[in-house]
């Protein structure tokens, strides 16, 4: 099948064309057709798939044949949970409708509101934005809905993980009733499949794609190695393989910055992009890292979706995540449309229930590929695909007791319960939430306001989670003390004595606590 096929217009097919493009993805060949009929669709498929196209050309296509839209009004929204996203999917918009006498514009939050309110002032057929700063800009009047005519809800399931649902839902309130509803998903969970009730209509269900799994592009590894030497061994692999690009996941902003100081410190350019950047900076590190200014990324999650950086060809996970599905959309960042691509995750002994959950998740068991000169010294435990056996209670020695208690903390996890703890990102341990060392009321009546960037970095700043996306927060480790010898090293040694942590609670040296400076959008 080609493009030709589906029933776009020539001025599309042009631009589509112009892209390199000339026959649809799987998700691509089903979604649009169902969409230029006018269903409305729920699509679920993994990153990396084409789902941005799947419902922006059709949509273009319909737009193309109706009325512009009136002052101050959108003809359709298209709602995604973070600033890359968002930018990411009004590009697409702009390359695939260059040839049509259409609108359209992007609105986040991180930069001035009084732009974007301008843009609006002429109307748009397609406004590309977050729940956060579209509610600012209707509470302003500077966009109304009364001649919507299409909803997409682009990444939905991540909306969900992010506190979104309450935004969703009163932005709903606010639209037509006659409409067409697109949802698309990484999976239809539970929680999706909740949402999708009040909001689509006899959808053509699509799925394309197994759950939570990689593209078969992706070689996928473990390097198993000591905590403490994890950032000599990531610039070894970075030299020795003469990286030209690399994307690093780090779990806090804070190690973030730490492990691109250390790796410019070795001489190979780097750059931190993270919630506590300014949307200008993060823009510029973006641009840098996709014009080859910069061979290494390194990025909290608010950069696991939304990046679309062609023939990436390293995904690291420097930490694992807490939640083993941002595995998949981390890794996802490479072999993209079939490209080749390798993830490489380097894991420390205290990490091995993370990894074993993500194996368990992803129904493979990862090859563990140890290098010489960084073989751990607390060699990492063997794991399988089957859960663990519930454990019995036994006494530990007094010195073990915040590893029961993580261990205990990842169980209840598993068992996806409904009254969980908050610890690691946001929280002191307990589960006491904090952000910004400011404790967060509400006044009756104001709407919950949940930024991207603090909901994905700060597992538990949103306080009603769906349970399937229960977060475990940093596991807690007793370090040895380290030399300064590095910036690395002397970072770490001073926050181990910064007096930050409860005593008796050392946390490793890139597992802090991950928290917000204040609620942007």
């Amino acid at each position: 099948m080609t493009f030709n096929e589906l029933g776009l217009s020539a001025s599309i097919l042009k631009a589509v064309a112009k892209q390199g493009y000339s026959e649809p993805s799987p998700i691509q060949a089903e979604a649009i057709p169902a969409v230029l009929a006018g269903h409305d669709v729920m699509a679920a498929a993994q990153t990396g798939t084409g789902k941005t196209a799947g419902f922006t050309l059709p949509i273009l296509e319909r737009l193309s044949k109706g009325q512009r839209a009136p002052a101050n009004q959108a003809r359709t929204l298209i709602l995604t949970p973070t600033r890359e996203l968002a930018a990411q999917v009004g590009a697409s918009v702009a390359l695939y409708g260059e040839h049509l006498n259409l609108r359209s514009t992007v609105v986040f939050g991180g930069v001035k509101i009084n732009p974007q309110m301008q843009k609006l002032r002429r109307g748009v057929d397609i406004l590309v934005a977050t729940p956060g700063r579209l509610m600012d800009l209707h509470n302003q009047k500077a966009v109304k809905f009364d001649h919507l005519e299409v909803l997409v809800l682009d990444e939905a399931d991540r909306m969900l993980d992010m506190g979104f649902i309450h935004d969703i839902k009163r932005i709903i309130s606010l639209l037509p009733k006659r409409r067409q509803n697109l949802m698309f998903s990484a999976t239809f969970s539970e929680d999706i499949r909740k949402l999708a009730k009040g909001l689509v209509h006899n959808p053509i269900e699509i799925s394309v794609s197994p759950r939570n799994t990689a593209a078969p592009s992706v070689e996928q590894w473990v390097c198993p190695v000591d905590k403490k030497s994890k950032p000599a061994l990531l610039t070894k692999l970075i030299k020795d393989g003469s990286w030209t690009q690399a994307l690093v996941f780090s779990k806090t902003k804070h190690g973030a910055n730490k492990l691109t100081k250390y790796i410019e410190a070795e001489g190979i350019t780097a750059v931190a992009i993270h919630g506590n950047k300014s949307q200008g900076a993060r823009t510029r590190a973006l641009a840098d890292f996709k014009n080859n200014k910069i061979r290494i990324l390194v990025a909290t999650d608010i950069a696991a979706r939304g990046l679309d950086i062609e023939q990436l060809p390293h995904v690291v996970n420097f930490d694992l995540p807490n939640v083993s599905e941002d595995y998949v959309h981390r890794i996802g960042r490479t072999g993209r449309a079939g490209a080749s691509g390798q993830a490489i995750s380097l894991v420390s002994a205290d990490e091995v229930e993370l990894l074993s959950d993500i194996e368990r998740l992803t129904q493979k068991i990862l090859e563990r590929r140890e290098v010489e000169g960084f073989e751990p010294n607390q060699s990492l435990a063997v794991t399988t695909l089957q859960h663990p056996m519930r454990r019995k209670k036994t006494s530990k020695p007094q010195n073990n007791e915040s590893n029961e208690k993580d261990n205990n903390r990842h169980k209840n996890k598993s068992r996806n319960s409904k009254n969980p703890k908050v610890y690691g990102h946001g929280a002191k341990y307990g589960g006491k939430l904090k952000s910004g060392g400011r404790k967060q009321t509400r006044k009756p009546g104001q709407r919950f306001k949940a930024s991207a960037e603090q909901s994905s970095e700060s597992n538990g700043n949103a306080a009603k989670r769906t349970a399937g996306a229960q977060t475990i927060g940093a596991r807690t480790t007793a370090s040895g003390k380290s030399s300064a010898s590095s910036p690395y090293d002397r970072d770490r040694a001073a926050r181990n004595h910064s007096g930050d942590t409860p005593a008796g609670n050392k946390r490793p040296a890139y597992g802090n606590s991950d928290r917000s400076s204040g609620h942007t959008r």
